[in-house]
């Protein structure tokens, strides 16, 4: 846990925001994949923490958090000037397994995805691709930020409205093709959905050790409550068995996935 403050918290467009918290603890430990927990102070009557995936984190201390205002709990936060006292814990989670200088990075993400996998795209040690899906162009965010790193950003959306008409799993075959012969390293965060489809396709290629964030509703954070669960493969009768994202995960390998009904 650390007690830090707000640096800054500004509006993006279309409904995102992008807040800075002053924690040093917490930013020097964090790890690409990773999320925190955050205490927000002005919702007295409700007592949960929000888990929120780290986007980005600085030498001088600061980590930044990527959010979407949906609800009571995100619609206070927006509205906390900085210089706000914050009380976070973190980092939380498995983290991605950084590639070696000798594998090109793909990011597969959705949507809020590329938030959560900003970091991964900046201590990557080689640049690779960001394949970015999302219903609309509203919905694309982040995208010169990952360009400034280095990754090459391919996007599809579900209207058309920017890039490739379609799903973002569809950008795969170009990949596959391209980088023929090269050692590739998976990586993927979004809706369950992208990512269950995502995670039999990168099996059939090949490509087990891809891993896959499974992000999922969270309340302790820390793998007491077991309302973050999701089927894994087990040797047993069932073929599968639940695992506490916020402890286990929440990035797994695809090959740990439970793909069944």
């Amino acid at each position: 846990m650390d007690h830090g403050e707000i640096i800054c918290n500004e509006p993006l467009d279309h409904g995102y925001s992008r807040i800075k918290f002053h924690v040093p603890d917490i930013a020097e430990k964090a790890q690409a994949g990773q999320f925190v927990h955050v205490r927000i102070a002005a919702l007295r009557d409700r007592i949960l923490r929000r888990p929120f995936s780290i986007s980005n984190v600085e030498e001088d201390g600061s980590l930044t958090v990527i959010y979407k205002v949906v609800g009571d709990g995100t619609t206070v936060l927006s509205m906390l000037p900085a210089g706000t006292p914050c009380d976070l814990m973190g980092p939380l989670g498995k983290a991605y397994t950084m590639p070696e200088a000798d594998e090109v990075p793909i990011i597969v993400a959705g949507g809020y995805g590329s938030a959560a996998t900003y970091l991964l795209a900046r201590r990557a040690p080689t640049k690779g691709v960001l394949l970015l899906g999302a219903r609309t162009k509203d919905d694309l965010i982040l995208t010169e930020e990952f360009a400034e790193t280095g990754f090459e950003v391919r996007c599809s959306t579900d209207d058309g409205s920017f890039g490739h008409k379609g799903l973002v799993t569809d950008l795969l075959d170009d990949v596959f093709e391209e980088y023929k012969g090269k050692k590739l390293r998976f990586y993927a965060c979004g809706p369950t959905p992208m990512l269950m489809a995502l995670g039999p396709i990168l099996l059939e290629k090949g490509y087990a050790d891809g891993e896959l964030s499974l992000d999922h509703l969270m309340c302790c954070g820390v793998g007491a409550c077991f309302a973050c669960v999701v089927r894994i493969k087990a040797n047993n009768e069932d073929g599968w068995r639940y695992a506490r994202t916020c402890k286990e995960g929440p990035v797994f390998r695809a090959d740990a996935v439970w793909y069944g009904d």
